[in-house]
């Protein structure tokens, strides 16, 4: 076979043929475990989860009522965990901007139960057979979800965007939300875009047109400034497998559309004002960085390749014109491109603010607010606060803004912070390698009664451990066999499918006579 073996799967596939969606969701389980995830709730978790009647009904001092206004949430279209909505005004020279978080820690409290099982896995799984959620199901897609029409407590970031794209003040606050319009990317971009209708929940409210004009408006400004001061715009190979019933019966790329890009931006601007508050009010904070480049030099040979020069020392500008330009030059082999580029700046991380001076701290596990920074988005204040029902450093986060807006004490001690975000680090990476497995294995079995066909492709690696390719139809990834030395990277051609060992994810193409 082509590839070194996933030992988790090894015994599985040994003991059982994997044909269907259930198999997929036995390999997922595990791998979780041999990994260190946990893939079931505890029993005490579940206990507790049973009494909680409903959504959360503070209410009182400091929680404003937001209810009335336009908001709506644009996701995935099957997404129920719906973490956050949007509405925006215009304003004087630019726009007035409301993102909604879902107020998670309302329900689920620190050190509670649910909040011990969140701590292990720190996020949620998402494989195309099963989701295996940070949150048990009624928490994540009901009582804290912000579904439509469902009044709801939220954390709301409120910015004021000029027309350059730039967040002049903004205000954090707790408050009720109301859901008025559940949208879906694709369906909204293709509107945008003039390719499409409305969306009908987005018909049924008066204004909500106007409304995501200006959302896209407001976003496209934002988008612009960011790029123009070096944030790096990637376009990575993502494959999502289909599944109906028991069958995987699709393998698709994921469309970055226009839609898409309103909420990352309205996602990076909350992030970076959550940063900036904890700051401001001297509050401990747990940072999303990525370091400036150690490899830059690999990433110089890279451009230099491709007949292109960058700058001797990381520059994200130059960077990302360089993308800019290999974007617009060949579209085809861009994603191979940008994942280069990706692994070569290296992961994300999460780290802990300094403390106040004579705080006792490790400053080992710390790092200098002044060497903060997010070198992809090109921005130095950075904390994940948009997706608390999935991603456990975003609730976090909240329990942090909820202490400075109450006027209490950190609800974490500075080494009860470092430990988690070393944690968060270590599962973060456990959590992907078992999504790029089962993306794997998925791929495997939508293929595998598929032997002989054939398929146009590109040859995207090629080291000691032999040559890769990408079909272009559907979107997988796999080994060439046979490959003569004459085969070079970005070369296209067409490929037999030989065989698949789903199990492993392992899928062999051979060059087509």
């Amino acid at each position: 076979m082509s590839d070194t073996p996933n030992d988790p799967t090894a015994a599985l596939a040994s003991t059982a043929t994997i044909a269907r969606r259930s198999d997929l969701v036995r390999l997922a389980v595990v791998a979780m475990q041999a990994h260190g995830l946990a893939p079931e709730f505890s029993a005490d978790a579940l206990a507790e989860m049973a009494a909680i009647a409903g959504p959360s009904q503070e209410s009182g001092a400091g929680i404003e009522d937001m209810r009335a206004l336009l908001w709506c949430s644009i996701d995935d279209d099957d997404s129920q965990d719906i973490d956050q909505l949007s509405v925006c005004h215009e304003a004087k020279d630019g726009w007035r901007v409301l993102v909604a978080i879902a107020d998670v820690d309302a329900l689920v409290h620190k050190d509670s139960a649910i909040d011990l099982h969140a701590q292990v896995n720190t996020a949620s799984v998402y494989t195309a057979a099963r989701v295996f959620p940070m949150l048990p199901e009624r928490l994540s897609t009901d009582l804290t979800s912000l579904g439509a029409h469902q009044d709801r407590l939220a954390i709301v970031t409120e910015m004021v965007v000029d027309a350059q794209g730039q967040v002049s003040s903004f205000r954090i606050c707790r408050a009720q939300v109301r859901n008025q319009a559940k949208l879906a990317y694709d369906s909204l971009a293709a509107w945008l875009d003039g390719n499409g209708e409305l969306p009908a929940a987005a018909r049924a409210v008066p204004g909500m047109d106007a409304q995501l004009r200006g959302q896209d408006a407001a976003a496209q400004a934002l988008r612009k400034r960011r790029t123009a001061h070096g944030a790096l715009q990637f376009e990575t190979f993502e494959p999502r497998a289909q599944v109906q019933g028991e069958q995987v019966v699709a393998i698709l790329q994921r469309a970055h559309n226009r839609a898409r890009q309103l909420i990352e931006e309205f996602m990076v601007a909350t992030n970076i004002c959550t940063a900036q508050f904890l700051e401001k009010h001297g509050g401990l904070a747990m940072r999303r960085v990525v370091r400036s480049p150690e490899r830059w030099s690999r990433v110089v040979e890279v451009a230099k390749k491709l007949g292109d020069t960058l700058p001797a020392e990381p520059d994200a500008k130059a960077l990302e014109a360089f993308l800019e330009r290999r974007r617009e030059a060949d579209p085809l082999r861009f994603p191979d491109l940008s994942l280069t580029i990706v692994q070569l700046m290296g992961a994300g991380e999460y780290v802990v603010e300094d403390a106040q001076p004579g705080a006792p701290v490790d400053h080992s596990k710390t790092v200098a607010v002044e060497d903060y920074g997010h070198f992809g988005l090109a921005i130095r204040d950075y904390a994940h606060s948009t997706a608390p029902n999935r991603r456990y450093p975003d609730l976090i986060s909240h329990r942090l803004v909820k202490a400075v807006l109450a006027s209490l004490h950190s609800p974490y001690s500075v080494p009860e912070l470092q430990a988690l975000a070393e944690h968060c680090n270590r599962q973060e990476s456990a959590a992907k390698k078992v999504e790029r497995s089962l993306r794997k294995s998925e791929a495997a079995l939508f293929l595998q009664d598929k032997r002989g066909a054939e398929f146009d492709a590109i040859v995207t690696g090629k080291n000691s451990r032999g040559t890769w390719v990408r079909t272009l139809v559907p979107p997988v990834e796999g080994k060439l066999m046979n490959a003569g030395p004459e085969v070079d990277v970005g070369e296209k051609l067409r490929v037999k499918l030989i065989s698949t060992d789903v199990a492993q994810g392992f899928i062999d193409f051979a060059p087509s006579p």
